[in-house]
C-alpha cells in the first residue's frame, strides 16, 4: 500500500488522506528518491504534453509554420482559456488554415471562472478552442500539415501525427511502443499506461537531454525554455503549475495531469519527477509536489507560490479557517 502524502484536517483532527507515488530520476535512468510503488502502471493524463509536443519541433513543423515560445507553451498546456489562451491558439490555427471545427477536443467552460462568468453573462457557449488541450491539438496539426497528411482524424493512434508521439514518448520514457496499453483522454488525444518511474525519466531526459539524438536533444531544450518562460501559457492565472514555476526562479517547470498526476523536469539537476495520488485528489497533488520541490532545493518553503499550495487553509463558506492542507510524516524528508 501506497504512503499517507497529505491529510487534510479540521479542528486539529485528520479529515482525510490522500496516499500516493513519488519517482526522483536521473536521465540515466537511477532512481535518487521513490516512495510508494514507482513501478506502478498510470496513464499521465496531461502530463505527458510535452513530450506529447517533441514531433512538433524535431520534425521541423514548428520551424516550418513559425512557430513561437508562446505558441510552444500552449502545446505543452492544459490552459484556463482564458482570452491570453484563446486568441493565441485562434491565431496559430489560422496560420496553418485551420480553424475550430478541425480542433478534434470538445468543447467545455474555460477552467478560468472570470472568463467562464463573462461568458455566461453575455450568453456566449464554449467551442473547442476553450478546451485546456486546444494548444496541444493546434500542435497536432501543425504537424499533420507538415508531414502533408489528412487533419482529418488526427486524434486516433494510428495517424501519422499519433505514431511520431507514440514513438517519441516511449523514445523518452524506454518503454515499449508497440506494446503500450492506450486509452482516450479527456482531450480525445491517445494516453499510454506507463510505469510512474519510467514518467519520471521521461522528464529526466527533458532535464538533461545530452544523451538524445541531435534533433531531439534540440527540440527538448527549447520546449523546456518556452514552458519555463511562460507558466501563464501553460496553466493560467492562480493555477498551481504557474505557481510552482514562477516559485523555482527557472530551477524548475511543472506539469498537472488529471486524476491526481503531478510531473516536473529540474534543468539544473538533471532530474525528472513524476507522482501520483491514489484517489485522483488534484488538491494533494499539488501540495505532494509542492513538498518534493522543497526537499530537492528547487523551490523555498517560505515563496507565497509555494506556501500557497504547501499550506493552504482549509475554509468554510464563510471564510472561517477551519482547518489546512498539509504534507503527512511520509513527506518530512528525502528517503534514505
Amino acid at each position: 500500500m501506497n504512503p499517507v502524502l497529505v491529510e487534510v484536517t479540521r479542528g486539529g483532527r485528520t479529515e482525510s488522506v490522500h496516499r500516493g507515488a513519488i519517482a526522483v530520476v536521473d536521465a540515466a535512468g537511477k532512481r535518487v528518491a521513490v516512495w510508494g510503488d514507482a513501478d506502478a502502471a498510470i496513464y499521465p493524463r496531461s502530463a505527458f504534453k510535452a513530450l506529447q509536443a517533441l514531433p512538433l519541433v524535431e520534425s521541423g513543423a514548428a520551424e516550418a509554420f513559425g512557430v513561437n515560445d508562446e505558441e510552444l507553451a500552449l502545446a505543452c498546456a492544459s490552459h484556463s482559456a482564458e482570452p491570453m489562451h484563446t486568441e493565441r491558439v485562434e491565431i496559430w490555427l489560422a496560420r496553418i488554415d485551420c480553424g475550430e471545427s478541425d480542433l478534434a477536443c470538445g468543447p467545455h467552460l474555460p477552467l478560468h471562472e472570470p472568463t467562464a462568468h463573462a461568458m455566461l453573462r453575455a450568453g456566449e457557449r464554449p467551442c473547442r478552442i476553450h478546451n485546456n488541450c486546444s494548444g496541444k491539438h493546434t500542435g497536432f496539426l501543425t504537424l499533420a500539415r507538415h508531414l502533408r497528411v489528412s487533419v482529418k482524424n488526427y486524434e486516433r493512434p494510428d495517424h501519422p501525427v499519433q505514431v511520431q508521439v507514440r514513438e517519441a514518448i516511449a523514445a523518452m520514457c524506454d518503454v515499449d511502443s508497440r506494446v503500450l496499453p492506450v486509452a482516450v483522454d479527456g482531450c480525445a488525444a491517445p494516453n499510454y499506461a506507463i510505469r510512474l518511474a519510467h514518467l519520471a525519466l521521461g522528464m529526466a531526459r527533458l532535464s538533461d537531454p545530452s544523451s538524445l539524438p541531435p534533433k531531439r536533444a534540440e527540440a527538448a531544450k527549447r520546449l523546456t525554455a518556452a514552458w519555463k518562460a511562460h507558466p501563464l501559457l501553460v496553466s493560467g492565472t492562480g493555477r498551481a503549475c504557474a505557481d510552482l514555476i514562477v516559485a523555482g526562479k527557472g530551477s524548475t517547470v511543472v506539469k498537472t495531469g488529471a486524476e491526481g498526476v503531478f510531473a516536473a523536469v529540474l534543468p539544473d539537476r538533471g532530474l525528472g519527477v513524476a507522482l501520483k495520488i491514489d484517489d485522483g485528489a488534484t488538491r494533494a497533488a499539488e501540495t505532494a509536489m509542492a513538498k518534493v520541490l522543497t526537499l530537492l532545493g528547487a523551490a523555498k518553503a517560505s515563496v507565497p507560490e509555494i506556501a500557497k499550495h504547501l499550506n493552504p487553509p482549509v475554509r468554510n463558506w464563510r471564510g472561517d479557517v477551519v482547518g489546512e492542507r498539509r504534507p503527512a510524516e511520509a513527506l518530512a524528508r528525502l528517503p534514505a
